[in-house]
């Protein structure tokens, strides 16, 4: 591993949490390296430097894994089969890429109405041998199939449109994942009744001079989730 290589893997370990395993890093990398080299073509995201892409995406994403984990965990006695998850409006696959790589046991499926940021997901499934990860190019209101256990986005919508548009995809007894900045009470507090708020969990990401947190919702006990047409 080279000098820069190393300070990246530290940087990433520290977003983490945890020591970084070699395969992982070398993943990291190579969906670095490529989100590099298409963004010039591709446009897949305003940060132009590898050393913004590594600090502003990959540990913005990275210190969201542990927290995926420990809610999967808290749902593993009532869960059967892989666990699904939809990372919508996943543009270059953040976090989407990022979960795949690091929960090699989920299924992991990122949309976007951009065709050319759904065919990069795609390449970078291949090219990383990420057998669970798979893009879709599609409006997610309008995805049909099996629905999902837990339904991510990152600079998406506002809260309200986020579990309005993805409502059909979400499977009974799953939740929504925000990944957010600073704690949105505005469109917190524009939630629909039938959205339940469980958890606004205040994020730290390791070189990242910037506010963070996640929102966890899920439908309201009363509410049964819609079946799509």
């Amino acid at each position: 591993m080279s000098p820069t290589q190393a300070a990246e893997s530290a940087a990433l370990a520290a977003a983490l949490g945890e020591p970084l395993p070699p395969a992982l890093a070398q993943q990291l990398f190579h969906f670095l390296d490529l989100l590099a080299r298409w963004n010039g073509t591709y446009n897949l995201t305003a940060v132009r430097t590898r050393e913004g892409m590594l600090t502003q995406h990959l540990a913005d994403c990275l210190a969201v894994v542990p927290h995926v984990r420990r809610y999967l965990a808290s749902q593993a006695a009532r869960h059967t089969g892989p666990w699904r998850i939809l990372d919508v409006g996943s543009g270059g696959g953040l976090p989407g890429v990022v979960l795949a790589a690091c929960l090699p046991q989920c299924e992991i499926t990122c949309v976007d109405t951009v065709a050319k940021k759904a065919a990069f997901v795609r390449q970078v499934a291949a090219e990383l041998a990420l057998p669970g990860l798979r893009a879709v190019h599609a409006r997610v209101e309008a995805l049909r199939g099996p629905t999902y256990n837990l339904v991510t986005s990152r600079a998406f919508a506002s809260l309200a449109d986020f579990t309005h548009l993805t409502r059909a995809q979400l499977a009974p007894q799953g939740a929504w994942l925000a990944m957010k900045g600073k704690q949105p009470d505005d469109e917190l507090q524009a939630l629909p009744h039938d959205v339940e708020v469980f958890h606004v969990e205040p994020l730290q990401v390791a070189g990242l001079d910037a506010q963070r947190c996640l929102v966890w919702m899920k439908p309201a006990p009363d509410h049964k989730p819609e079946t799509p047409p």
